[in-house]
């Protein structure tokens, strides 16, 4: 982009009808003094974001799996991406830099008129709770996301509830397959869904995952099986109250 003008000490630029803000990549960025800009643009409906970087060089489809952890504002971790290790950028971070609104205001229109569903999301990896917690937030649902199944069991025992629980399976202390054999067996939460995520679905993690009450186990990264499956799930337990 090769217009940028200034509003409210914030760089805009005029995209498709509407000023559109721009946010540098990194602290310290340099904004291109000739020609043009290169900037990834995020949009959802109206509302849109530029994220200014260096050079755009590749688009590409991949499996994510951070393999290290970030402790740099902004940034999830490291990945291999196409044989080369890169850095993966926390896109939620930037878009609330532009909007602090942005995934409160786009949520789904379909479930407005009513209480949002309560989402308790369990995953020890940031990346994914950072993945999933604006996903789920835009299509509608009020997520609460802690780290562990200790931590979720410490939510149950100060007495708050949820309409449906996503947990991963591979976490270090309490795993899924442990939590949720305690959320079935005790407390208050035995008739809440139960929704696995996992990076493996042999037949065996599956059966495995029924055994201990859940009700659907959903592949990492598979968002659209996810938000499938929740709305199914979802639509049962109402029929059945």
């Amino acid at each position: 982009m090769d217009t940028i003008e200034e509003n409210d000490g914030v760089p805009v630029v005029q995209y498709r009808g509407r000023l559109m803000p721009l946010i540098e990549v990194a602290d310290g960025f340099t904004r291109a003094t000739e020609g043009r800009q290169q900037v990834v643009v995020f949009a959802d409906g109206e509302q849109s974001m530029g994220l200014m970087v260096d050079e755009i060089v590749d688009i590409v489809e991949d499996r994510l799996d951070i393999e290290l952890a970030s402790a740099h504002t902004g940034v999830l971790g490291t990945a291999v991406i196409g044989s080369k290790a890169m850095d993966v950028i926390d896109t939620a971070f930037y878009l609330e830099k532009a909007f602090g609104d942005w995934f409160k205001s786009h949520g789904n229109t379909a479930t407005n008129d009513r209480p949002s569903n309560k989402v308790l999301l369990v995953d020890d990896s940031p990346f994914f709770r950072n993945l999933l917690t604006p996903l789920l937030s835009v299509a509608g649902y009020e997520v609460t996301a802690v780290e562990g199944g200790e931590a979720a069991l410490s939510l149950r025992d100060a007495g708050r509830d949820f309409d449906v629980i996503v947990s991963d399976i591979e976490m270090p202390g309490m795993n899924g397959f442990e939590l949720a054999n305690e959320i079935r067996t005790n407390g208050p939460w035995t008739d809440t869904p139960l929704v696995a995520l996992s990076s493996f679905s042999s037949r065996a993690d599956l059966e495995k995952g029924r055994n201990v009450g859940f009700r659907d186990y959903i592949v990492k990264l598979d968002r659209d099986a996810l938000l499938e499956s929740l709305s199914h799930t979802l639509a049962i337990v109402r029929g059945a109250a």
